[in-house]
C-alpha cells in the first residue's frame, strides 16, 4: 500500500519519525477495511491558507480546515488504470492541527495521525453526517490509533 507523502508548506516541521508514524496508519486503516494491498493514498501537508482556498474552491466554505480529503475512486473508472488503484488525496493543514494538539494537550504526531485516519476512511466512503455516522467514523479512527500509538 504506497503512501506519498508531499510536504507543500515550511510553517510546521516535517520529521521523517512522523512521516513513517502516518505510513503505518494510512496502512493499518486500509488493512483494517479490507482495502487492496496496492491502493494508493497521498498525504499532502499545507499551510492555513492553501487549504483554505481548496476549502472555498471544493466545500464553498470560507477559512482553513484540519482535512480534506479528494476521493479518486468514486463515478467511473479512467480509462487506462487498471493497473492502478489511486484510493485519493488526503490535505492536511499543519497550522490547523498544531493549533489543535495545544487545544487538546497532545502532541503535533496524535493529531496528524487522527486527521490522516479520518481522512482516509473518508476515501473508503466514510462520512459523519448523522450521530450514527459519527459513531460509527470515530470507531474506527480511535481503534486505529490504538494499535497505532499503543501498540
Amino acid at each position: 500500500m504506497p503512501v506519498l507523502v508531499n510536504n507543500l508548506q515550511e510553517k510546521v516541521s516535517v520529521e521523517d519519525e512522523m512521516v513513517h508514524l502516518l505510513a503505518g496508519v494510512v496502512n493499518e486503516a486500509l488493512v483494517s477495511e479490507g482495502a487492496d494491498k496496492d491502493a494508493e493514498v497521498s498525504l499532502v501537508f499545507v499551510d492555513d491558507n492553501y487549504i483554505a482556498q481548496l476549502n472555498k474552491q471544493y466545500r464553498g466554505k470560507d477559512g482553513p480546515t484540519d482535512v480534506l480529503s479528494f476521493a479518486m475512486q468514486e463515478g467511473p473508472a479512467m480509462p487506462g488504470g487498471e493497473g492502478e488503484i489511486l484510493l485519493g488525496d488526503v490535505v492536511i493543514s499543519l497550522e490547523t492541527a498544531r493549533r489543535q494538539a495545544e487545544e487538546y494537550g497532545h502532541g503535533l504526531a496524535r493529531e496528524v495521525a487522527y486527521l490522516t485516519v479520518h481522512g482516509v476512511l473518508h476515501l473508503l466512503g466514510y462520512d459523519h453526517e448523522t450521530e450514527a455516522d459519527k459513531r460509527v467514523m470515530r470507531q474506527k479512527e480511535e481503534a486505529v490509533l490504538d494499535r497505532m500509538l499503543k501498540g
